[in-house]
């Protein structure tokens, strides 16, 4: 299939460090709220009374809540342009996590990171738009992966720093935290981020141009692929994220400091993997990238769960594969984003959307399920090789990426 927008790039724009770390740090505002909190889960349980299962549902619901919200800011800034949903959905993030910090039972706070994945969702979504009114292919993933390195910062100190706030003020003091960092990127954005989405090129009508967007999308069933891609990509993280406080603390009687900074080295995988990304993408088509780090993952996510029920290595045999699982994770989103966008320039905030939705909701919904199926090691390992299966498969029988010259479908 060719490409169903025409749209030429026109990547003259060169951002410099200044612009790379603000749209990383308005992507990075979902993990943030996310590995800041991690440390403080088994805390949550017992404080407010409830399983592991109910303290993982405050983490999968906001993923949940980030992919509505995806759905509907991404049509909102193809409308209104990209400056005012983010300064509206930034502020409201400060208020969410307020709230979040002076309730005393597990549902209202887990309808409150609904709510506040609704709202981070406008800093993801309208980054990812920005990306594309400027670049697409391999300037697009290149771009991507180099945020990484600002969106990397997370896992490598958000656990450590929640850890310290919750231990010298409690859980809630991380949500009092968040509320400020809020504050800080809204000022931010107000001063630094340019509008690049014109009066011009805006859409104008409401629900109805928004379904129609949608609608669009749907009809391209290779970009729908492509853009499962990064859903399944993100469960395999998320199901990391959320079952190993419990795994790790629990199951291997590690220290909530000990945690922090495992979770820190794992965190140093995830970047470089984008790094080796962001360096790959000059000389090799992103559709290939995409296809070997696809296969790997399914080799190692496989080796993981072997490693899980055989005790092989005991705790260094864990660590070391899931290092390998997630220094590959954030090769396959970025590859196929840029393909998926690249498709689509001129809705590119409804298709931005509609990827971010699906990556934010297929984590949210996959990553639960190693709570659900008991949370140790095995659970962990098994949920992340289905998640891995599932995006071969959906690779290789809904894209032409492994046929025979197919892949030049996908350039």
């Amino acid at each position: 299939m060719s490409r169903t927008d025409a749209t030429p790039a026109t990547p003259a724009y060169r951002p410099d460090a200044k612009h790379v770390l603000l749209l990383g740090t308005m992507c990075a505002l979902p993990a943030i709220s996310t590995d800041i909190y991690l440390p403080s889960l088994p805390d949550v349980a017992r404080d407010l009374g409830t399983s592991a299962a109910g303290a993982q549902l405050t983490m999968t619901g906001m993923l949940i809540g980030g992919a509505v919200g995806q759905l509907v800011i991404g049509p909102l800034s193809d409308r209104l342009g990209r400056r005012l949903p983010v300064l509206v959905g930034v502020a409201l993030h400060v208020v969410v996590s307020l709230l979040c910090a002076i309730q005393t039972a597990i549902v209202p706070l887990i309808a409150l990171r609904v709510a506040q994945g609704f709202f981070n969702a406008s800093a993801t979504v309208v980054a990812m738009a920005l990306i594309r009114d400027r670049f697409v292919g391999s300037d697009a993933s290149r771009l991507l992966s180099r945020l990484m390195l600002v969106i990397g910062v997370a896992p490598l100190f958000a656990p450590s720093l929640g850890g310290v706030i919750a231990g010298q003020w409690g859980w809630r003091a991380v949500f009092v935290a968040l509320a400020l960092f809020g504050v800080a990127l809204w000022v931010v954005v107000l001063l630094k981020m340019p509008e690049t989405h014109p009066v011009e090129r805006r859409r104008t009508g409401g629900v109805r141009t928004a379904l129609s967007g949608y609608a669009r999308l749907l009809r391209d069933r290779h970009f729908v692929a492509l853009a499962m891609l990064p859903g399944l990509a993100m469960a395999v993280l998320m199901t990391y994220v959320v079952a190993s406080p419990f795994v790790l603390q629990e199951g291997y009687g590690l220290t909530s400091q000990q945690f922090a900074l495992l979770f820190a080295v794992n965190g140093i995988g995830l970047v470089l993997g984008a790094q080796v990304n962001a360096y790959l993408v000059r000389r090799v088509a992103p559709i290939r990238i995409l296809r070997v780090a696809i296969v790997l993952s399914v080799l190692l996510t496989g080796a993981l769960l072997v490693v899980a029920l055989t005790g092989a290595g005991g705790l260094w045999g864990i660590v070391v594969v899931l290092w390998l699982v997630l220094a590959l994770v954030n090769l396959a989103p970025p590859n196929a984003s840029a393909i998926a966008l690249g498709r689509h320039g001129a809705i590119a905030g409804t298709a931005a959307a509609f990827i971010g939705g699906l990556q934010a909701g297929t984590g949210g919904l996959v990553a639960n399920l190693s709570g659900v199926f008991g949370g140790d090691a095995v659970a962990m390992a098994a949920v992340m090789l289905g998640a891995s299966l599932m995006a071969l498969v959906v690779l290789a029988v809904a894209t032409p990426a492994f046929r025979r010259g197919g892949a030049w479908q996908l350039q």
